[in-house]
C-alpha cells in the first residue's frame, strides 16, 4: 500500500507537468480549431532556456535558491513566449485562410526546425542540471516502503493548481477571456464587433508558451535532464492528455494530464516499464471509442 501511495504522488507530479502543456494545446485549439504541433518543442526550448539561466546565475554568484528560481522562471517565460509568438506569426497567421492541412504541415515543419535548431546550438547529448531543491517530507516510516514527498513535488503541485485557477478565472472573468471566447465561437463576428482577432490569437499563443516554459522549468528541476528530442515525446503525451480530458476544456486538459501521469507511474511501478507508453495510448483509444469528446469535453454541435 505504501508503494501505491508513492506512485500516486509521482504520478500527480508528472501529470501536473503534462497538464500545463496540455492547456496550451487546448487554448490554441479552442480559438483557431487547429493543433499546434510545435508546442511540445516550445516546452523543450523553455527547459533549455531555464538550464542556461541557471548556469548564468551560478556564474554570477547567485546562490539563493528562491531568488534563482524566480529569476529563471521570469526569464524562461519571457523568452519562451517570444518563440510562441514567432510560431504563430510564421506558421499559422499566413496560412489561416488556407486549407486546413496547410497550417498543420507548417507547424510540423516548425517543430522539426526547433528540434534541429536546439540540437545545433546545444548538441545532441543530454544536458543535466544538478539538484536545485533537495529534501522533503517522509509521510510513512517503519513499513516495507517509506512514502516521501519532496519539496520539488510540493512546489510543482502548488504552482500547477495556482496557474489552473488563474487561467480559468482569466478566461471566464476578464476582457481578454471574453475576446478569446468570442473568437472561439465566431472569428468573423468577433472582428465585426471590434475584437482584434489577430492580437487575441497571438496572445493565446504567448500564454500557451508561457505555461510551457513553466512546465519546462518544473520538468528540468524535477528530473534534472533535458535533450533536444524531449519536446516531441512530452508534447505527444500532453496532446494525448488534452484529447483524453476533452480538448477545448482547461479543466479537462489538466484532468487528462493527471490521468496520463498516473497511468505512466502505476504502469512503471507494477508492469514492464518499456510498455508504459503503449498503456497510455491504449487507454486513449478506449476513451475515444466510447467517449470521442473526451472525459470533460462536449460534443460539437453543427450550426445550420
Amino acid at each position: 500500500m505504501e508503494y501505491f501511495f508513492q506512485q500516486l504522488i509521482n504520478g500527480l507530479t508528472l501529470g501536473s507537468i503534462y497538464g500545463l502543456i496540455a492547456i496550451g494545446y487546448t487554448m490554441v485549439y479552442g480559438i483557431i480549431g487547429m493543433i499546434n504541433f510545435a508546442h511540445g518543442d516550445i516546452f523543450m526550448v523553455g527547459a533549455f532556456i531555464s538550464l542556461m539561466s541557471f548556469l548564468v546565475l551560478a556564474l554570477a554568484g547567485v546562490t539563493a535558491v528562491p531568488l534563482a528560481l524566480l529569476v529563471v522562471l521570469i526569464i524562461a517565460m519571457v523568452f519562451t513566449s517570444v518563440y510562441g509568438w514567432t510560431v504563430e506569426r510564421l506558421a499559422y497567421r499566413p496560412l489561416r485562410g488556407s486549407f486546413r492541412l496547410a497550417p498543420l504541415i507548417s507547424a510540423l515543419g516548425m517543430s522539426i526546425f526547433l528540434q534541429n535548431y536546439v540540437q545545433l546550438l546545444q548538441g545532441a547529448r543530454n544536458k543535466a542540471l544538478p539538484p536545485v531543491i533537495q529534501g522533503g517530507f517522509q509521510l510513512t516510516s517503519g513499513g516495507e516502503f517509506d512514502v516521501t514527498v519532496s519539496y520539488v513535488q510540493i512546489i510543482i503541485l502548488a504552482i500547477t493548481l495556482l496557474l489552473l485557477v488563474v487561467f480559468t478565472l482569466l478566461i471566464a472573468k476578464t476582457s481578454l477571456g471574453r475576446q478569446q471566447r468570442s473568437c472561439e465561437q465566431d472569428k468573423l463576428m468577433a472582428s465585426l464587433v471590434g475584437v482584434n482577432v489577430d492580437r487575441t490569437i497571438s496572445i493565446t499563443f504567448v500564454m500557451g508558451a508561457a505555461l510551457a516554459a513553466v512546465a519546462g522549468l518544473m520538468y528540468l528541476v524535477r528530473y534534472g535532464v533535458i535533450d533536444f528530442f524531449e519536446g516531441f515525446i512530452v508534447g505527444v503525451k500532453a496532446f494525448t492528455a488534452a484529447v483524453l480530458g476533452g480538448i477545448g476544456s482547461l479543466p479537462g486538459a489538466m484532468l487528462g494530464g493527471l490521468m496520463i501521469g498516473m497511468i505512466e507511474a502505476y504502469w512503471s511501478g507494477y508492469f514492464p516499464v518499456q510498455y508504459k507508453d503503449v498503456a497510455v495510448f491504449a487507454i486513449l483509444v478506449l476513451v475515444l471509442i466510447f467517449r470521442p469528446s473526451g472525459v470533460l469535453g462536449r460534443p460539437e454541435i453543427e450550426k445550420v
